[in-house]
């Protein structure tokens, strides 16, 4: 294997190197190779792609069509994405200028923080939250602010985003809101949403609203921000969690043509085009699937009621999530708040491996984070690790 040459070294992206790997991606690589874990650390849906969709998406490949598709994504896509957001949402974008779509919600993000912001911005990020949102900020030469939620029940209210400002507020360009919440599982009122929509509105700053869990709601309707201000919203999602299509990396953003040529071009510049045949799929999952999340969710939310049932009787704190499919709870109180030694001894003694809530950034220390996307049979068994080993831990 080629050794670098000496005289290269250090030469890199100085960002880049500062920038810490994932901590979410970093800690689940330290105990995959744990023989007999039972892995609850990755939003990763158990289920299978539906049928239909899978279908459309061999079909495309049968039909040659593997040539460039336009950049901004295929008209019958963006139309289906349009339909669906008005549906939705009750917002109508342009399919032809105001919609991009992209490879995976993650590029969705890149494309618009790359777009949007300039050395020295600032992007309000309420936490814990999917910790790929402070490089991606990082990166462009922004500095992400960190409000810890976790007084609050892990959502930002009107009165503390306006605090903030009042204290962070030059400069201060974009809030970055994800809801249903990765890791919290928490959901935001409407009333919430509208005071929020008014200080952004107040402070001339852009609402970046990343809704991939929207389709996975439990008894709480979800109210977007995208219909209270489009006019400063830029909206995020894909198919990823509501039909089980992570690996088909397919994800959109929508807002303003104004921004949007911008964060088109961006997009254009990191990947060209999205693949062909996982477009057919994006089609199909749209206009012929609306349905499929429905029975998704009455798995999950079978799912989420009997993990807090079960983390509660073994003695753990949490609020019940309203959207997602993660439960963050409060670690025992014998670990203080070392959500990592605590995760660490899990993965290692009892063979569960659960995220650190540190990786989520402020406010998730002393909590870790637990995904139901995953198996019954997965999920009785590591209650029942778990309990062993909460009970040796007390003794």
């Amino acid at each position: 294997m080629p050794k670098l040459s000496s005289d290269l070294t250090g030469t890199i992206n100085h960002k880049l190197a500062a920038t810490s790997p994932s901590g979410i991606r970093a800690f689940d690589r330290s105990v995959s190779n744990i023989p007999g874990i039972i892995k609850l650390t990755l939003g990763e849906p158990d289920m299978n792609t539906p049928e239909h969709v899978k279908q459309a998406a061999i079909k495309s490949i049968q039909d040659n069509d593997s040539h460039y598709a336009p950049q901004m994504g295929k008209p019958e896509l963006l139309e289906a994405i349009s339909k669906y957001v008005e549906r939705t949402r009750g917002v109508k974008y342009d399919p032809e200028s105001e919609i991009v779509v992209t490879v995976g919600a993650t590029e969705a993000l890149a494309s618009t923080l790359f777009a949007l912001l300039n050395t020295g911005d600032k992007v309000i990020i309420p936490t814990p939250v999917f910790a790929l949102y402070f490089p991606l900020v990082a990166m462009t030469g922004a500095t992400p602010i960190q409000v810890d939620t976790s007084a609050d029940g892990f959502v930002l209210t009107p009165e503390r985003l306006e605090e903030v400002l009042q204290k962070e507020g030059h400069g201060a360009r974009a809030v970055l809101l994800n809801y249903p919440s990765n890791p919290t599982g928490r959901e935001y009122p409407q009333e919430t949403l509208a005071g929020l929509a008014k200080v952004m509105t107040k402070h001339h700053l852009y609402a970046i609203a990343d809704e991939i869990y929207s389709d996975l709601v439990y008894g709480v309707k979800h109210y977007s921000l995208t219909s209270m201000i489009p006019e400063r919203t830029i909206f995020i999602s894909g198919l990823s969690k509501s039909h089980a299509m992570t690996g088909y990396r397919l994800g959109y953003v929508a807002g303003p043509q104004e921004i949007m040529s911008s964060i088109g071009k961006m997009h254009a510049f990191l990947v060209t085009t999205v693949t062909d045949n996982v477009q057919a799929a994006a089609v199909e999952a749209l206009n012929n699937g609306q349905e499929d999340p429905v029975e998704f969710r009455k798995t999950y939310e079978k799912r989420r009621d009997f993990v807090t049932a079960g983390l509660r009787d073994l003695g753990f704190e949490m609020s019940t999530p309203e959207g997602a499919f993660y439960i963050f709870a409060k670690i025992p109180e014998s670990f203080g708040k070392d959500d990592v030694k605590f995760a660490t001894e899990l993965a290692h003694q009892a063979k569960v491996g659960v995220t650190p809530g540190s990786a989520f950034g402020a406010g998730g220390e002393g909590y870790v984070r637990l995904s139901y996307a995953s198996s019954d049979e997965d999920l009785h068994e590591a209650l029942n690790r778990i309990g062993k080993f909460v009970k040796e831990l007390n003794n």
